[in-house]
């Protein structure tokens, strides 16, 4: 029996549903409207697409949105010197650089400046620290957390799981398997110097493939009725002369063996951008009861 698909749009679309409610009662308690910033570097078209994407969303679940677009060349001092003006805006709740960056920005000068209250990608050394240590007052990286909830779509007790990470990069790989850990599975991760990750990824009760190389997960190396989660995303050309997205996995085959799986497009990449949505509206709401505890003291 072919797989279950798990539906990512649909995840997505109740989650900014849950945002949008969230954001009307915390109104309704006397908060101020979330605010969203982000800033755009240079004239990348995919960058333009998602940041304006990001944007259309952040405003329908009613937030602010306040969009920086900067040119190519700035230089790092004054990258950071709006980053740290952000910091000091009682206004915003969120700060999100887009990535990646111009050669001449050191990217984790940037990310380090950010305020890890104000850090909603989840990537300041403060919250990964929080994170890995299971801490409750972090910021969780969106894709991971969106990962989670797709997960848990399918099965919501993942206690003794077996779990396999391929991919280790500090934006979804680590801390997917800390989070993974946290709920209870016995996890691994693969990387490119893992041997034989056929053999591995064919134990993993739970698989997820962050690699960003198409095709590298084929059906013969997955466990059969296990839960799949595809984060890859490459655009790749066919023989027409047209392009096309697609995963880590090799879909097709995949479907035939998981028990659940998500597409690409339309399963991990629309749940990043709601899980963003409620990343800020977390932020809006812990930096409100801070600076009430701070003003009662």
């Amino acid at each position: 029996m072919p797989a279950q698909i798990i539906d990512g749009m649909a995840l997505a679309a109740a989650l900014r549903q849950d945002v949008a409610d969230g954001v009307e009662a915390f109104l309704a308690q006397g908060g101020s409207r979330p605010g969203l910033a982000v800033v755009l570097i240079g004239d990348d078209p995919a960058s333009h697409v998602y940041v304006a994407s990001k944007v259309r969303q952040t405003e329908a679940v009613g937030m602010r949105s306040i969009r920086h677009d900067l040119p190519a060349g700035i230089d790092e001092g004054t990258l950071l010197a709006l980053v740290r003006k952000l910091n000091r805006d009682p206004a915003i709740h969120g700060i999100l650089v887009q990535f990646p960056l111009p050669a001449q920005i050191d990217s984790a000068k940037i990310v380090d400046a950010i305020a890890p209250e104000k850090d909603v990608d989840g990537f300041n050394p403060l919250n990964v620290g929080r994170v890995a240590s299971g801490a409750a007052n972090g910021l969780v990286p969106c894709t991971p957390l969106g990962v989670m909830r797709l997960i848990r779509s399918v099965r919501d007790d993942l206690a003794g799981l077996g779990a396999l990470v391929v991919g280790a990069s500090n934006v979804v790989g680590r801390p997917m398997a800390r989070l993974l850990l946290q709920a209870g599975c016995t996890v691994s991760i693969a990387h490119h110097l893992t041997t034989d990750l056929a053999r591995r990824t064919r134990e993993a009760d739970i698989l997820v493939v962050a690699t960003g190389v198409p095709g590298l997960i084929r059906g013969e190396a997955i466990k059969p009725g296990s839960i799949v989660i595809d984060v890859g995303i490459t655009r790749v050309a066919l023989s027409s002369g047209k392009t096309r997205l697609v995963g880590d996995v090799v879909f097709d085959e995949a479907v035939e063996v998981a028990g659940a799986i998500t597409p690409v497009p339309g399963g991990v990449g629309p749940m990043t951008i709601a899980q963003l949505l409620a990343n800020t509206l977390t932020a809006a709401r812990r930096l409100r009861t801070h600076v009430g505890s701070r003003s009662c003291a």
